[in-house]
């Protein structure tokens, strides 16, 4: 039997522009992500309502397109939880990582412990204050594992430690690209030693810009290196040979305005479809 998928698009955008990642669950539906999960019952909700973008930064958190982001994590923290303890798998699709600051206080909230895959080309690491500060921490160290990293060079440059030293079991890019399938059971080994459930994230801009370019800014030079597809997908059906259960994804960091062809959306479709459906989501 197979379970019944939720999608919950996410018209958001971190810096605050009217389209780019905001576009992102659009252009996805457009693209025949619905049809992706061609095999489950599929709930297609509407996007999250969200306040216009703003590029400004805001007086609570500092940081930029403050309404909306405090408005996305109210409301996936009920939207996520709600879904979960329902028995369906929502699926999260469209704007960046800081819709984790819902999901993971979501799952905390409303199911109990969850562990967390995240997938990304960066740590992403920082010091919220404010209204998101006060609903942190949502996870201990242990219920993390932090696959694909590449921003070595720029956290020296700006001084950002990495979560490595606070005890998170993490994998950078070279470890994982040398062999994706053995990283990934080794961190869903890790994982499921505290957790019988968990959620998986996946930031695109673990991809090498070369073969997904639609992730990152325009006219600034992504990072260079990264994952390729193939890596990608033999890194994720490998995480579902532990013992522990997955209760949900999300999936991050597409661009459309930098996908004029829609070529980055088919092979997003492509993904979902044969790696992350037909092997991996059952109740």
């Amino acid at each position: 039997m197979l379970a019944d998928i939720e999608m919950i698009g996410v018209p958001f955008d971190g810096y605050g522009r009217a389209g780019h990642q905001a576009h992102a669950a659009g252009a996805l539906r457009d693209a025949g992500l619905r049809d992706a999960f061609d095999h489950h019952h599929v709930f297609d909700d509407d996007d999250l309502a969200l306040p216009d973008p703003d590029p400004n930064r805001g007086a609570s958190t500092n940081l930029i397109n403050e309404p909306a982001l405090l408005a996305m994590t109210d409301a996936l923290n009920r939207k996520v939880g709600t879904v979960v303890g329902a028995g369906r798998f929502p699926f999260v699709y469209g704007g960046d990582c800081s819709t984790l600051l819902g999901i993971v206080t979501g799952l905390r909230d409303q199911v109990g412990d969850v562990g967390l895959v995240f997938i990304d080309g960066h740590e992403d690491g920082r010091l919220l204050t404010g209204q998101l500060g006060e609903r942190l921490p949502a996870l201990r160290p242990e219920q993390l594992v932090v696959l694909g990293p590449r921003d070595t060079l720029w956290r020296r440059q700006f001084n950002v430690g990495t979560l490595a030293d606070s005890r998170v079991w993490l994998a950078p890019l070279a470890e994982v690209a040398d062999d994706p399938a053995g990283a990934g059971r080794r961190a869903i080994e890790e994982l499921s030693d505290h957790v019988d459930r968990w959620w998986l994230h996946i930031d695109l801009d673990v991809l090498d810009p070369v073969v997904f370019p639609a992730q990152g800014l325009p006219d600034v030079d992504d990072e260079p290196g990264g994952l390729t597809w193939d890596q990608l997908t033999d890194l994720v059906v490998s995480l579902f040979t532990g013992p522990a259960s997955c209760v949900g994804a999300s999936l991050a960091m597409y661009d459309p305005d930098q996908d004029p062809d829609g070529a980055g959306a088919a092979q997003i479709v492509a993904f979902v479809r044969n790696v992350l459906v037909r092997p991996t989501i059952s109740p």
